[in-house]
């Protein structure tokens, strides 16, 4: 296996996300950002690229609008913030729609990109499903995203359930999904990360149902 070319993409770790009906539960923001936080200093020590995204509904939008404080970087993000960090701003779920971040990537020869950031159930899955066919690698750290509860005419789904059930659903496919400290750790020995694949999953999945 050859040894991946990462980028670390920092999805949406704006202020809107820490406050109101939008404020991540899952994991909590007060676990998830200084994961995110470490995310980014082994990013930086690795010496790989780093790409932060903000995302606007537009001019006077009720959330994300350029010029309020919601569109506003988290501090703790603004202040490990570099000239050297690739910075964009989208208006569509996926990091790719719209912008030029897949050009960057190629412009740098990364091929597997790391994502971290908001929300799991919206910018994250998209941005994951996405590159499959923009023929990028992906990789997803299960503790420096975050979702919120749902409920809609389709039914409810506490935080817990979207952010656990899109990362199993990911890493059957999309992406391989770890925590920070064992992404990290392949970073720093430069591996790969292991998902598992569909018929894996699909088949443990049923053993767990069914056993007696």
């Amino acid at each position: 296996m050859s040894t991946p070319r990462r980028a670390l993409i920092l999805i949406d770790v704006q202020q809107q996300y820490f406050s109101g009906p939008l404020e991540i539960q899952y994991p909590p923001h007060q676990e998830s950002l200084p994961a995110i936080a470490k995310a980014i200093d082994a990013a930086t020590a690795a010496g790989i690229p780093v790409a932060v995204i903000q995302h606007t509904a537009g001019e006077g939008a009720p959330v994300f609008a350029p010029g309020t404080p919601g569109f506003e970087l988290h501090p703790e993000i603004e202040r490990r913030k570099t000239a050297g960090w690739k910075s964009l701003v989208k208006q569509y779920g996926s990091v790719y729609a719209g912008t030029d971040l897949a050009d960057w990537l190629r412009q740098h020869d990364v091929d597997t990109v790391t994502l971290a950031g908001y929300m799991t159930n919206n910018c994250v899955l998209a941005s994951a499903v996405e590159a499959e066919f923009l023929g990028f690698t992906t990789e997803v750290l299960s503790d420096a995203t975050g979702a919120i509860n749902l409920a809609n005419d389709a039914g409810f789904a506490d935080a817990k359930t979207v952010h656990t059930t899109l990362l199993t659903l990911l890493n059957s496919n999309w992406a391989a999904v770890a925590d920070t400290d064992t992404w990290t750790n392949a970073l720093n020995t430069r591996q790969a990360l292991t998902g598992s694949d569909l018929g894996s999953s699909a088949i443990a999945g049923s053993e767990l149902v069914f056993q007696p």
